[in-house]
């Protein structure tokens, strides 16, 4: 993926302060919204058997467990993402909790290479930045992107955003080559670009 320098740089200039808005969210709540987020699971509509791909958190992302354990406990089936190769999209295992995972690059535990590869019916997405619109700011590896944009080809995804309500902006600079996602959920409720 190639950005105009403007782009990239309003991307890079609003990602450096986005982890600063992310870490003091963590530190003053970050418990108490996982839980909060695990409370909309219903809300969620997500069909029993669904395979739902959730994230392993890390640093001061806002916890996804205790929301996929409780669309584990609603009869949802649970994956993790898995990086490949750099600039490659994600594939995804299936995960229970009591599995041993295993490190990956940038930091990332996954499933082990016997874990079986499933394709998700819904992906919980982590990120930096929020927009109502439902766009999202990532890390800058655009591994979320390429993957929306090849499970979308293929099949209907649901894809749901996960983060702090500080994390919102008031646009998400992008282009193009950036996913819309059909909903993001925060401690404060789930928005969707319909309810922006």
């Amino acid at each position: 993926m190639i950005h105009s320098p403007e782009l990239a740089h309003a991307k890079k200039t609003l990602r450096a302060h986005q982890v600063m808005v992310r870490r003091q969210a963590c530190a003053e709540g970050g418990e108490a919204a996982a839980l909060q987020l695990a409370a909309l699971a219903p809300g969620l509509r997500l069909v029993r058997d669904s395979i739902v791909a959730g994230y392993w958190p890390m640093g001061d992302e806002i916890d996804p467990r205790p929301l996929m354990r409780a669309l584990a406990g609603q009869g949802c089936r649970l994956a993790l993402p898995v990086v490949t190769a750099p600039g490659q999209r994600l594939d995804f295992r299936a995960f229970a909790f009591g599995d041993v995972l295993e490190p990956g690059p940038h930091g990332t535990l996954h499933p082990a290479m016997a874990a079986a590869a499933v394709v998700p019916d819904a992906l919980l997405v982590p990120l930096l930045a929020f927009d109502r619109g439902c766009f999202r700011l990532g890390y800058g590896g655009g591994y979320y992107d390429r993957t929306l944009e090849s499970l979308r080809k293929n099949a209907q995804v649901r894809t749901i955003g996960l983060a702090f309500a500080a994390q919102e902006v008031a646009v998400v600079p992008r282009d193009g080559h950036d996913q819309r996602l059909d909903a993001i959920a925060t401690e404060n409720g789930l928005i969707t670009p319909e309810t922006a």
